[in-house]
């Protein structure tokens, strides 16, 4: 009789309370929950960590979960069975995630359906636990919010982690021309060995006059800004006639001078990956898988961490310095 009920339960990371990492509680008594019409259970081997995460922990970010929540999105494993009316996948598929119901640090995931896909023989599932968050986000950026064309310019500003990586990779397989930027040596060669044409170090004092120096004084076209609390104001010095700072990151408030979108009628375009709608992931989601077939879109996994390093891996999201592939956590 014991062994049947802990069938029944797993390990999960639960937030009972917003705040610091350590409000992060993995408890190994949490039920395991059952797909109801159009979900779908998965038994995760692979979740990725994104920042978002942290922001929504700490209780600062737009939208709060109810208490208690586990959190985590982007999951990859095997579909462990299927609810009602469920017909794309079955039993034993290999899968990856853009959402998840019950949360994605934990040893099974509960997701609608239409929020899981076929992960491709050809990436692990670490990769892809990485392929969620940071490529939905670079291509929305790119081109649902950045309207970005073959022949146009992109910087990618922290080019050297999951969102940066991907966001590299589907400007070059697009036909832009790619720059991107890393603190360290090891993230700025694997910038440049994932589509970037020239890559500078955000850490040297002049990085910004080589840039400039770099596009002819130019400018470039759409910069994809991971850290605007800091960058903002000079990303728009950056900037061509006509272009456009893309918002993806940001950890605090800045101070910039309007007058600087005037002289280039410059925009500051904000990217909310949830505001997405079922066609813009559609879209979204088409290309990507179109770019797994291509083998170009091939995700670069970095740190990675036991279920029970949770807090550490968040720690480590937003303080560790230079950032070299996505962050996955391994239950």
């Amino acid at each position: 009789m014991a062994m049947a009920t802990t069938r029944n339960v797993m390990r999960a990371v639960r937030v009972f309370e917003f705040g610091g990492p350590e409000v992060l509680k993995l408890q190994s008594d949490v039920l395991i929950p059952v797909p109801k019409e159009n979900q779908v259970l998965i038994k995760v081997h692979a979740c990725g960590v994104n920042p978002v995460e942290t922001y929504i922990r700490s209780g600062n970010y737009a939208r709060k979960p109810a208490l208690p929540y586990t959190p985590g999105t982007d999951v990859s494993g095997v579909i462990e069975s299927v609810g009602e009316h469920v017909t794309t996948f079955k039993k034993g598929d290999k899968v990856f995630s853009i959402d998840t119901i019950s949360g994605g640090y934990a040893d099974y995931a509960l997701a609608a359906a239409n929020r899981v896909f076929p992960l491709s023989d050809k990436l692990d599932f670490k990769q892809g636990a990485a392929i969620g968050i940071p490529y939905f986000t670079a291509y929305r950026a790119l081109f649902q919010k950045g309207h970005a064309k073959a022949g146009e310019s992109v910087l990618v500003h922290g080019a050297s982690g999951g969102v940066g990586i991907a966001a590299c990779q589907i400007a070059r397989a697009c036909g832009l021309k790619v720059l991107g930027t890393a603190g360290t040596e090891e993230g700025m060669n694997i910038v440049l060995r994932n589509g970037a044409h020239q890559v500078f170090n955000h850490r040297e004092a002049n990085y910004i006059d080589k840039i400039k120096e770099y596009t002819k004084m130019q400018g470039v076209d759409i910069i994809i800004e991971m850290l605007s609390n800091i960058n903002l104001a000079t990303d728009l010095h950056l900037l061509s006639y006509a272009g456009r700072v893309m918002v993806v990151g940001c950890r605090g408030t800045i101070e910039i001078n309007p007058r600087d979108t005037m002289s280039k009628e410059s925009s500051i375009i904000g990217v909310g990956l949830f505001l997405a709608t079922e066609e813009e992931r559609h879209e979204c989601a088409t290309a990507l898988l179109d770019g797994i077939e291509a083998g170009w879109l091939k995700p670069i996994v970095g740190s990675e961490y036991p279920l029970e390093k949770v807090i550490k891996a968040h720690e480590d999201i937003i303080h560790s310095s230079g950032a070299r592939g996505k962050m996955v956590l391994l239950p």
